[in-house]
């Protein structure tokens, strides 16, 4: 990570109930940087308010404002934004270890195995401590047994570096059995080598069962009928008013993660903003004005670039997570994708969202999947759950997809 200065973010927390508190980011440049600010302020449910970003192309100087909770980890937040941070070297031209330059290796994987009897909302509760432990899931493999028992399979990567410790396993292991309790029959956690690692991010499903879902032409003609909101940004993009930058205006619905998925889209394509504005407009809209350039410090001149860059922005505010409900004979499964970074970061919160709207409507989960699913030039993270249809309940399909998108996409 390298040197930083003490003051790269200061953050200044509320005082009043409903006032927004504000982080400050004051730091090197670099392409991307703010889709990774954004992931972690999505990751701690920090909701956007107002943001304004500027930047010569080796410093820059954001702020936002956000609304945070009670149980808001301020001091932790902190420490992962000064995480994302350049080291301030970079921009002072100062020489120092050419390894602080280099790419960071692939974080470590370990397998996360136990097995215990069965109750309701049992995976979102593993999946709350998992997260708030900073234990990322990179894939999982639920299944329940005939007799009321589950075996779940959870392979993670630590945040904070530290789980190949003894004393890391053990508090994890700690948490893990409060949230379980007594019915705790196997607790294990494991190193696994990278030939398993990379087998643990490929999918064991196959394609022809989720090909439906990503297919936008299908989800705007059925628009109108889908169980879930989807509605069409308004994108224009102008090269008259800045000799030097395209300017990009955004007016669109708001949802969780706007800000990510409009940072992440530009990170993939490469693309430097040097100015930006965005401002939430009541509950439901928000603007957004981006002035930004490529990597060449050049506008955006060219015809197909640019249609190239405003399709995307369109899908992804359009709908950036896909929720599908499909009948698989008598059983019914949750289909959840959402695309992944270039980087190869998904989508933060995704899982712990998915189990938290199953454990609200009682439904219990009878089996879980995450995989990695490559489409034309793209990578999904799709999440497959199979719900159990024993316990004679009944929720609409409706309520389901509905009720999965809300808590996926808005703060409610």
């Amino acid at each position: 990570m390298g040197i930083l200065y003490d003051d790269a973010v200061i953050i200044r927390q509320s005082e009043k109930k409903g006032e927004p508190s504000v982080i400050t980011v004051n730091c090197p440049d670099k392409t991307g940087l703010g889709c990774d600010l954004c992931r972690i302020i999505l990751f701690f449910g920090l909701t956007v308010v107002r943001i304004d970003v500027s930047t010569d192309g080796k410093w820059c100087y954001i702020v936002l404002w956000v609304l945070g909770k009670p149980s808001t980890r301020w001091s932790l937040l902190k420490t992962r934004l000064i995480g994302a941070c350049p080291s301030f070297l970079l921009a002072c031209g100062i020489s120092f270890d050419r390894g602080d330059l280099q790419p960071p290796k692939p974080p470590d994987v370990f397998l996360l195995k136990f097995c215990c009897n069965d109750r309701n909302g049992l995976l979102h509760d593993v999946t709350g401590v998992l997260c708030e432990l900073e234990l990322t899931i990179k894939r999982v493999k639920v299944s329940t047994t005939p007799d009321g028992k589950v075996m779940d399979l959870f392979f993670i990567t630590d945040t904070r570096e530290l789980l190949h410790t003894k004393q890391r396993k053990e508090d994890t292991v700690d948490h893990l059995k409060d949230v379980i309790g007594d019915s705790t029959i196997t607790c294990d956690i494991q190193m696994v080598g990278p030939e398993i690692a990379s087998c643990s991010l490929v999918p064991s499903f196959h394609s022809d069962n989720t090909e439906g879902i990503f297919d936008i032409e299908m989800l705007e003609k059925n628009g109108e009928d889908s169980n879930v909101p989807f509605k069409r940004p308004s994108i224009t993009m102008d090269n008259l008013l800045s000799p030097s930058h395209t300017l990009v205006q955004i007016v669109c619905r708001d949802h969780k993660g706007l800000l990510y998925d409009v940072m992440r889209t530009l990170k993939d394509h490469n693309i430097q903003i040097s100015y930006g504005r965005f401002t939430a407009k009541g509950k439901a809209e928000c603007e957004l004005d981006l002035f930004i350039m490529e990597a060449n410090g050049k506008k955006i001149v060219d015809p197909t670039k640019q249609n190239s860059l405003k399709s995307r922005l369109e899908m992804e505010l359009s709908r950036p997570i896909r929720v599908s409900l499909i009948s698989r004979g008598p059983d019914t499964e949750l289909i959840v994708a959402n695309p992944v970074e270039l980087s190869g970061k998904g989508r933060p919160m995704v899982f712990y969202d998915i189990t938290l709207a199953l454990k609200k409507l009682n439904r219990p989960i009878f089996s879980a999947e995450i995989g990695i699913y490559g489409i034309g030039e793209r990578e999904w993270e799709v999440y497959r759950v199979l719900l159990d249809e024993g316990d004679g309940s009944f929720v609409s399909k409706e309520e389901i997809e509905e009720t999965v998108w809300k808590m996926l996409m808005t703060w409610e």
